[in-house]
């Protein structure tokens, strides 16, 4: 770490806490070229993929996009924000695991169809409705199919 005083690139770590909630650690750091104390803060440094889009282009995968089409397909449906919340944090986890620097939006939308067959099956058809761009009744048909088919 470099000093910010006099840019010395040898510093020792004093003192070490991890904060309250577990998300960052505060280090204390003395210079060893001019002795001044300071504090750094240590964070993990996690980042969603980019969303590839249909067209190619890519974009910043974005929490609220997810919620609008969650909020969308659930509207007037008896489904509490809690669980809402639960199923976008187990959608950005699996993003996360995935490791990837990049992530098809079909992806993405494939998820959101998974957590909205768990949470309400009309939801699901609505969202599907428009995510596979239904064109005729037998397509609604085949949706309500195969969400019966599901546990």
């Amino acid at each position: 770490m470099k000093c910010p005083f006099c840019g010395g690139m040898d510093t020792q770590v004093v003192d070490s806490r991890v904060s309250d909630d577990g998300s960052t650690i505060r280090r204390r750091r003395r210079c060893l070229a001019c002795e001044k104390r300071f504090t750094t803060f240590e964070t993990a440094d996690v980042r969603m993929p980019q969303v590839v889009k249909a067209g190619g282009h890519r974009i910043d995968f974005d929490v609220e996009r997810v919620r609008t089409s969650f909020m969308r397909a659930l509207h007037k449906r008896p489904v509490s924000t809690p669980l809402v919340d639960d199923a976008i944090d187990r959608i950005c986890q699996r993003l996360l695991q995935l490791g990837e620097r990049e992530v098809s939006s079909r992806q993405i939308g494939e998820m959101v169809m998974s957590e909205l067959a768990k949470l309400d099956k009309v939801a699901y058809v609505r969202f599907a409705s428009v995510y596979k761009s239904f064109q005729d009744i037998a397509e609604f048909s085949d949706a309500i199919k195969e969400i019966q088919k599901k546990p």
